[in-house]
């Protein structure tokens, strides 16, 4: 620690590990688009330091002037955004002290912090059978992306149905009699929870709805609702904010996965909360309604939005994902087998295992 206390604490200091982008993506809104490596944002699980100045200055600022963004995606990111302020705020000043190294890495003296890696696991992992997965689809995707998720990830789904506008029985998919639309999805998704509830067997506790071109780990999945009771009112993934600033709320992102208990679709649908039209952003919808009912969401920073190469490498080398999300200009198949899947040695003690992840 000895380094990070010889900042002179009369300035203002922003201290932290690291991060940056090596391309810009879409999470960060394209930031920096000509070099993103030069904007630092920190490691939050490394921690990070304000100088008392610094804080003051901030707590001002956030009396005097709301927070203009609608959207919070990747809060680290905009703390970074907003504490630099276009050049009048400090950069992030990068600690070597503050590490996401395990506490046995031969690293560790020269660590303030240190990081364990490790999937969540409370007691013995959910049954596959009670993880009922439902994938939304549309006939255009039949062809591309449904193979993709019968090469990889849907052997670990017990109960899986692909939900479409147009039942193909080679797949096979259920016509809900909602018509696909461009965007939004709103009225497909609110029938897939009513078909849940309905039609489901009340034994199964847990919903996980996709996107047909989200790759995810059913088996670590299976782990982390180990920590979580479905006689609550669970809605957990990758949170994201609209409006928070100004009475605003939390949602989960629907592309890396929404995993509802039955408690929670139940309180839904007895509420009258509903799609404000069929193409309306299904994830926000949701987040809007339970807040409303008083319910909130929870984050797993595991859940991933995007693709792996949308993320820094330092970020993803301590984490154990359970998704991503999207297909663009990447092998999807190759990012399951790299990134998702489980191997031997994680089948058979749950400990992180070194993979061999190449850039993707």
């Amino acid at each position: 620690m000895n380094k990070i206390v010889s900042y002179i604490p009369l300035q203002e200091w922003f201290l932290g590990k690291a991060l940056y982008d090596e391309e810009s993506t879409i999470i960060h809104h394209y930031a920096f688009a000509e070099n993103p490596t030069v904007f630092k944002f920190p490691d939050f699980a490394a921690g990070w330091a304000l100088s008392i100045p610094l804080v003051n200055k901030l707590a001002v600022k956030l009396k005097s002037e709301p927070l203009k963004s609608d959207f919070t995606i990747d809060l680290k990111h905009e703390i970074a955004l907003y504490i630099w302020q276009k050049g009048d705020g400090p950069h992030l000043t990068p600690v070597p002290e503050f590490c996401t190294d395990d506490v046995n890495s031969y690293k560790v003296d020269q660590c303030a912090t240190t990081f364990s890696n490790f999937l969540p696991l409370c007691k013995d992992p959910v049954k596959k059978e009670d993880v009922f997965v439902a994938v939304k689809t549309c006939r255009k995707f039949h062809g591309d992306r449904i193979p993709v998720v019968k090469q990889t990830w849907e052997r670990e789904a017990a109960l899986i149905e692909y939900y479409s506008d147009y039942a193909d029985s080679s797949i096979p998919t259920i016509d809900l009699g909602v018509p696909n639309t461009e965007r939004g999805h709103c009225g497909k998704t609110f029938a897939i929870l009513e078909r849940f509830l309905n039609h489901s067997s009340s034994r199964t506790p847990w919903l996980v709805i996709v996107d047909d071109d989200t790759l995810i780990s059913i088996f670590r999945l299976r782990k982390l609702l180990s920590c979580y009771d479905p006689n609550e009112p669970v809605f957990l993934g990758e949170r994201y904010g609209y409006g928070l600033g100004t009475g605003g709320y939390s949602y989960i992102t629907g592309g890396g996965g929404m995993v509802f208990s039955r408690t929670a679709v139940q309180k839904l649908l007895a509420s009258k909360c509903r799609c404000y039209s069929m193409d309306a952003p299904d994830d926000m919808v949701l987040g809007m309604c339970f807040s409303g009912l008083g319910i909130p969401i929870t984050h797993s920073p595991l859940f991933h939005q995007a693709r792996p190469m949308d993320y820094p490498k330092d970020y993803l080398s301590h984490q154990i994902p359970i998704s991503f999300h999207k297909h663009w200009n990447i092998d999807p198949v190759k990012v399951y087998f790299t990134w998702l899947a489980p191997n031997t040695e994680e089948v058979l003690n749950g400990k992180k295992v070194g993979y061999n992840r190449e850039d993707l």
